[in-house]
């Protein structure tokens, strides 16, 4: 078709026949159904490939699989960069870099002073104590900091999301001490697929993609005054560390894993046993007027 006869019929289709429509809302609807016209038109879509398509979204949202589809396609990371741009455009520099929440937070950790123990003891695995400070971009600690973590166990499995772990296990907020400290012990986790034949799974093998991410800890660390921030470390030596369907590894975002196996040191830690410690510092930026806000609203799982 002639986009001119497009436009036509988008025309017709978009005018308001009863009430004021919500301006914003009525803007970009109509900007994605221009959009997707044109490539119905353009890549010849038939009517049966378009059905599947819907059949397709319809069975996603059964699985509830929005949330990974949204990353894999690097909408998350988009988002991130357009905030990223933003703060640039207003003059904030440093802080540590930001990068996706993904699908697997559940609000309402437990609280802890300074330090704390995220994993039940249920699993064998490699000992992680991890620690450091949040501080402004000038250097000065930020105490009372609040330090949500929160990973996967050494099967790739979020508690809540999998119901053979205990409530809250591998998740915490830790509220950093008078010099802006944190600190916890847990248990190495490791990387994950997406579920495997699933909606994500079926469509990023027909984009020619896996669906792996590297082994990593996801933080929210926030503070009165200054903006939220939403982060992740990776493990170093993950062979998936640069190549996450997610699209969420960042420079300065992969900090050194020392093994440890000297007695002394294991001692000193609390310790029976070898261990791997994790140093990592958060570094907030102050809050500014006239910027996107950094606390994303979105719908997340609440532990009952």
């Amino acid at each position: 078709m002639e986009k001119a006869a497009i436009d036509a019929l988008l025309k017709e289709m978009q005018a308001p026949t009863r009430g004021e429509p919500t301006p914003r809302v009525k803007a970009i609807v109509d900007r994605i159904v221009r959009d997707l016209f044109y490539v119905i038109d353009e890549y010849d879509v038939e009517p049966s490939e378009f059905w599947s398509a819907v059949n397709y979204l319809t069975q996603a949202g059964r699985n509830d699989e929005y949330g990974l589809i949204a990353a894999g396609l690097g909408f998350e990371r988009f988002l991130d960069v357009r905030l990223d741009a933003a703060e640039e455009a207003a003059g904030l520099t440093g802080g540590t870099p930001r990068t996706i929440e993904g699908p697997l937070y559940v609000a309402g950790a437990p609280l802890c002073k300074g330090e704390a123990r995220l994993d039940d003891g249920s699993e064998e695995g490699e000992i992680l104590i991890m620690h450091g400070q949040v501080r402004d971009t000038d250097g000065r600690p930020v105490a009372g900091a609040h330090v949500e973590v929160w990973h996967a166990n050494t099967r790739g499995n979020y508690s809540f999301f999998d119901k053979s772990q205990s409530p809250f296990n591998l998740r915490r907020t830790i509220e950093t001490d008078a010099e802006g400290r944190y600190r916890f012990r847990t248990t190495m986790p490791s990387g994950y697929a997406v579920p495997p034949e699933g909606s994500t799974d079926t469509l990023l093998k027909q984009l020619g993609r896996h669906g792996h991410r590297p082994a990593h800890i996801h933080f929210f660390v926030s503070a009165p005054g200054y903006r939220k921030l939403t982060t992740q470390i990776n493990i170093d030596g993950d062979p998936y560390l640069h190549d996450d369907f997610a699209f969420a590894t960042r420079d300065g975002l992969i900090p050194a894993v020392e093994r440890n196996q000297d007695p002394d040191a294991i001692a000193e830690a609390g310790l029976n046993a070898p261990f791997a410690r994790i140093a990592f510092d958060f570094e907030l930026r102050s809050e500014a007027v006239a910027l996107p806000s950094a606390e994303v609203q979105r719908p997340r799982a609440e532990a009952a």
